[in-house]
């Protein structure tokens, strides 16, 4: 049985997006190394805030029903380089029941083990459930703070707490709490001036606007594609937040969303960071037909996805499973506030990210390296070298087609059909391809000065 401090995965599962036929022999194994990333090893795998992916790794393969020789290829690609956790101090983890003490100890990666401690003993006295909608969804101000946390870090939290849910395991839900716990909560002004503006917006009589329609106004006004700077460290932080905050949040804001329609709101969230931001070919009064995605190209580059907006498409899944009703903890408003959060992160990445222009026929013209259907993408990814991002990547992409099919032919909607498994396609061929494997900040010329240029570019 999963509990707050033990992993146990089962063959019988069905997590949002599975290969079906899943075996007892691969959730033993990936049961068995889960412990012991959860036991011997820190969130953190270096000092600088580099996240352990094992976890999001070994499920993903897990979940693309991988062999159990396929999931420790996984787990050993990635162990060497991971570090210990701090000793654990049973006084902190006393002291964290303390309203006033919990809040010292936030966003220092030095009290991970002792946050993840008292995450476990909060589960095993409240469940998973009441602790998420205490500490996360209260909307007082602990809970209002974590929940900043929660979105910190290019997504690692929520994408850790997805994968926690998604699969039922309390202890991979500890771990999130506790990697929340120690992440900045510097977005907190961006993510709570959005909610107070959208609720002037939500009583707004006009139609709503989508997603793509926002990105279209935030690369045509110069404040904001202007915002984040290439020699900027953090283009949220030294970019939005110091040259166009007010800005950010009153585009931002207008996205809300009804109770009433969070299906197909969470499929465009899905759709909208499924599509590909690309270089140009036609003129910006044209982007009306074009479509943003966690991809980015730059022809004649070879393909490559953008690693920060890859992160918007990885997180993506979980909303789906959080609608679902073996969720019926988290209420309607907290599901409406996840979502609109997600979008407002979406927007926020894509404007840091130097709002790159969209050219969709970069995908719907793709000629893949080794054509296959969705199973030999998932064979060539399982089989990869990776720390999980690819894999998670592919997941989602299949995940989307599957989410988005019911809604494809409404507005916003514009990756469909066998567009879908193109991506699968080139999010493999990027990393086949060789190094680097993620382009960084693709709305940047720089950022591609180091990606080889595709083959018929070099005759």
């Amino acid at each position: 049985m999963a509990t707050g401090s033990r992993v146990y995965l089962e063959a019988s599962q069905q997590p949002e997006f599975f290969v079906k036929s899943l075996t007892a022999e691969s959730a033993d194994r990936a049961s068995q190394l889960l412990q012991v990333n959860h036991e011997k090893h820190h969130i953190f795998f270096n000092r600088s805030g580099f996240h352990n992916h094992i976890a999001h790794h070994l499920l993903t393969l897990f979940a693309l029903n991988a062999s159990p020789a396929e999931i420790q290829k996984g787990y050993d690609d990635n162990v060497s380089y991971q570090r210990p956790p701090e000793p654990l101090k049973e006084s902190i983890v006393n002291d964290m029941h303390k309203p006033e003490k919990f809040k010292t100890y936030l966003g220092n990666e030095k009290y991970y083990h002792d946050f993840l401690v008292f995450f476990q003993k909060e589960i095993e006295a409240k469940s998973w459930q009441n602790v998420l909608n205490e500490y996360l969804f209260a909307e007082d101000d602990r809970a209002n703070d974590m929940l900043c946390r929660l979105f910190a870090g290019f997504l690692h939290p929520i994408i850790h707490l997805g994968f926690g849910i998604e699969f039922q395991q309390p202890a991979i839900i500890a771990e999130a709490l506790a990697q929340a716990a120690v992440h900045d909560s510097w977005m907190a002004p961006l993510f709570l001036g959005c909610e107070k503006a959208a609720e002037a917006n939500r009583s707004n009589k006009k139609p709503h606007k989508t997603i793509v329609q926002l990105l279209e106004e935030a690369r045509d006004d110069e404040v904001l594609s202007n915002a984040a700077h290439w020699e900027d460290g953090n283009k949220t932080r030294e970019g939005i937040m110091k040259r166009a905050p007010e800005e950010m949040i009153k585009l931002a804001s207008q996205y809300t969303v009804e109770e009433s329609e969070l299906d197909e709101k969470t499929a465009e969230m899905i759709n909208a960071a499924g599509q590909s931001p690309f270089e140009p070919r036609m003129t910006v009064s044209d982007l009306s037909t074009v479509y943003y995605t966690g991809t980015a190209q730059k022809p004649p580059h070879q393909v490559k996805f953008d690693f920060f907006l890859m992160h918007c498409v990885n997180c993506s899944i979980f909303f789906s499973n959080f609608l679902c009703t073996a969720n019926a903890f988290l209420t309607p408003p907290v599901k409406r506030r996840l979502l609109e959060w997600k979008v407002w992160s979406d927007i926020i990445m894509y404007v840091s990210q130097g709002c790159p222009a969209l050219v969709l026929d970069e995908v719907t013209n793709y000629n893949p390296a080794k054509d296959s259907d969705w199973d030999g993408v998932i064979a060539r990814v399982r089989a990869l070298s990776d720390d999980g991002h690819t894999s998670k990547l592919v997941r989602a992409l299949a995940h989307g087609q599957q989410a988005c099919h019911a809604y494809q032919d409404s507005p916003g909607f514009m990756i469909k059909g066998d567009m879908w498994r193109k991506l699968g396609h080139m999010a493999m061929d990027s990393v086949e391809a060789g190094e680097p494997h993620w382009v960084r900040s693709c709305g940047f010329g720089k950022a591609w000065e180091h990606v080889p240029l595709r083959e018929d570019a070099r005759l």
